[in-house]
């Protein structure tokens, strides 16, 4: 089930992405990681239009969106494989028809993911925030 984002899902959504995150980004360091935690807490999260998404009543992961960029797509490992990246990125495109995001270039799970959703790269940078070289990626429906 998605579902709007409310603040008691906070901590929920704060372990998927922690878990997600150790997966997809082992070269973040240790620092870097606490400084985006509360970033994403106290900044993104409130600020962000964000869709979570349940297995047995549970919150397993989330969408973050603002406008018509994806923010961050997180999903605890233990669901991967089973759709639910892809339903909620469904999700996000029945709102918006372009799709923006950036990952990080050494983030192997997350390019995987988007280039079998259908995302093309547009452009590789550096991240302001880590410093780290990032691919920015679109995704139309038309």
């Amino acid at each position: 089930m998605i579902r709007p984002f409310n603040s008691a899902d906070t901590d929920a959504v704060m372990q998927a992405w922690h878990k997600a995150s150790a997966l997809a980004h082992p070269f973040l360091s240790d620092e870097l990681i606490a400084k985006a935690d509360a970033l994403i807490r106290n900044t993104f999260l409130p600020m962000a239009n964000t869709s979570v998404i349940e297995q047995e009543g549970q919150v397993v992961g989330f969408i973050a969106l603002l406008g018509h960029q994806v923010g961050g797509l997180f999903l605890d490992p233990a669901y991967h494989g089973h759709g639910l990246g892809k339903a909620l990125m469904d999700h996000a495109a029945q709102s918006h028809p372009v799709l923006e995001l950036e990952v990080f270039r050494d983030n192997t799970i997350g390019r995987g993911f988007y280039a079998a959703y259908g995302f093309e790269e547009l452009e590789e940078k550096t991240d302001d925030f880590s410093g780290l070289p990032v691919l920015r990626l679109r995704y139309s429906t038309t």
